[in-house]
């Protein structure tokens, strides 16, 4: 039986509210794991192996239920295998369309005709992902960790029921249990959407090209795969409903639309699909979209091939019976309300990732946030996962990195004339000879009067967003201000060395073009 330290009780609040003899109670019992983690993704993995590593008795149970097209993956998490990775070697594959013109134009000399093979792309893909399944399988195993291919589900606050794809059910308890489920795209609840239509979890591992697509919603997860598609060549039109990339800031998220735009993909903008009909079956079939303005009401029909369906995700807490453990969840969202270690209302039962309310929908955050948590539990460590100044990066055409606040919210919080906001265009070299998409990069940072203009958003639309944003993200841990900008050196030619010479305001209304070097 598992034996608790007394930092495993005081310190966590628990004597506080209440739990403490409830806590104490739960000890004298004999379970058969010290934690049990439901969710085989980042943030379970990391928890689960951390918490192993510290002599714990764990298990970890992952089951993907199949979508209505009937697509299924193996352990790793939405990121893994319908999420991060193929997103970003899919995002590279259309890059490298873009190289290929640039090519000509700095001497390379090819004639022949240059096509693109969807299924030798998909193949690699889903090859390499499958090396991290069986990677993640033999890290559990070496950690001592029981990996249980099951769907789990709560009976009692210490009892799951986990049902495997035979449909044998096998009950477990644990002393505690961290929640790690994740999230599954939504549908549109309209005629014929799970009939007819793919998410983001068939896209990645789909057998065909999927031909002229509609992508319908304004998320980043719709802008990165209708940019990629049409970046691949394929005839994309995105419908948006309202707002590109709600939450984010909007001056970015409409430059990144922008870029989309005049480099081929089509937005229809304020409106809705109703109806979703099968006009021919096939690999790819033809389809009609029924779509109405959200603006006038106005009908209007078109056809596709394929129509991928990106208005967001909802969290996976349903059908796991929270509600026999007492756990209380958003009944708006399905999202877990928790404090700030992670501890949801029922003192044995934590989540982290996804499902949480208010909180970050990224890998790095659940794995940070995950290991963390197993170290507090088991090896007397205080150090909570932080949550604020988060980078992160939208993999569009035009890639986006930002870290901090957006504009709106910055004034918001802090008023526009407690604020400088330092902006400049830019034209990256390796744009030049090409003579291609000249000032349509942008960098901007939103600096606090107030607090010795400390840097409090920074934003950047331009390529390897991610490398360019992960060490400004550092930087800004570290409190950096304008003045630090300005005295570091600057490494050229390079895209982020933009932001050591900033010097026009939007406040001044000054020209932000660039010449060039």
């Amino acid at each position: 039986m598992h034996v608790w330290k007394k930092s495993d009780l005081w310190g966590r609040g628990a004597h506080k509210d209440g739990h403490l003899q409830q806590l104490l109670a739960a000890e004298s019992e004999s379970y058969d794991y010290d934690l049990i983690v439901i969710g085989g993704g980042s943030g379970g993995l990391a928890c689960s192996k951390e918490s192993a590593s510290l002599g714990k008795k764990v298990m970890v149970l992952d089951y993907v239920v199949p979508t209505p097209k009937g697509t299924s993956w193996g352990l790793g998490g939405t990121c893994v295998n319908v999420g991060c990775i193929p997103k970003k070697l899919m995002h590279q594959t259309a890059l490298l369309r873009t190289a290929l013109q640039d090519a000509r134009s700095l001497g390379w000399e090819f004639s022949e005709q240059v096509s693109h093979n969807w299924e030798t792309m998909k193949t690699a893909v889903n090859n390499y992902i499958g090396s991290l399944n069986w990677g993640y399988r033999v890290s559990l195993r070496n950690k001592n960790v029981n990996y249980v291919n099951a769907y789990a589900e709560f009976v009692e606050p210490h009892k799951i029921k986990a049902t495997n794809k035979r449909g044998k059910e096998t009950f477990y308890t644990a002393a505690r249990f961290v929640l790690a489920t994740g999230e599954r795209p939504r549908y549109l609840g309209i005629p014929g959407d799970k009939e007819y239509c793919i998410t983001s979890d068939d896209l990645f591992s789909l057998p065909y090209c999927p031909g002229k697509t509609l992508v319908v919603g304004a998320s980043y997860v719709s802008l990165e795969c209708g940019g990629f598609l049409a970046g691949l060549g394929l005839d994309v039109t995105i419908m948006v409903r309202s707002i590109l990339l709600r939450g984010f800031d909007q001056e970015m998220a409409d430059r990144a639309g922008d870029y989309m735009e005049t480099h081929g993909v089509k937005f229809l903008r304020k409106f809705v699909p109703v109806k979703v009909e099968e006009l021919e079956p096939g690999t790819p079939g033809r389809l009609k979209v029924t779509a109405k303005s959200t603006e006038t009401g106005e009908i209007i029909e078109g056809e596709y091939n394929t129509v991928l369906i990106a208005v967001g995700r909802d969290a996976c807490t349903e059908k796991i019976g929270l509600d026999k453990a007492g756990v209380k969840v958003n009944p708006k969202n399905g999202k877990i309300p928790v404090n700030d270690e992670e501890q949801t209302n029922v003192p044995h039962i934590y989540a982290i990732g996804d499902i949480l309310e208010g909180k970050w929908e990224l890998t790095p955050v659940a794995i940070q946030a995950g290991r963390l948590l197993a170290r507090r539990l088991y090896s007397g460590s205080a150090t909570k996962c932080d949550y604020v100044n988060v980078p992160t990066t939208v993999f569009t055409p035009l890639e986006y990195g930002s870290c901090g606040l957006p504009e709106e919210k910055a004034v918001e919080l802090y008023g526009q004339e407690n604020l400088e906001v330092y902006h400049s265009l830019f034209w990256p070299l390796e744009f030049t000879v090409p003579n291609r998409d000249n000032n349509r990069s942008y960098a901007k940072i939103i600096c606090h009067k107030l607090d010795n203009e400390r840097v409090i958003g920074f934003h950047y639309l331009g390529p390897n967003a991610g490398e360019v944003t992960q060490g400004f993200g550092a930087a800004m841990k570290c409190g950096i201000t304008k003045e630090q900008l300005d005295t570091t050196i600057g490494i050229h030619p390079t895209c982020a060395e933009i932001f050591t010479t900033m010097e026009v305001t939007k406040s001044s209304g000054g020209d932000i073009t660039q010449a060039g070097c």
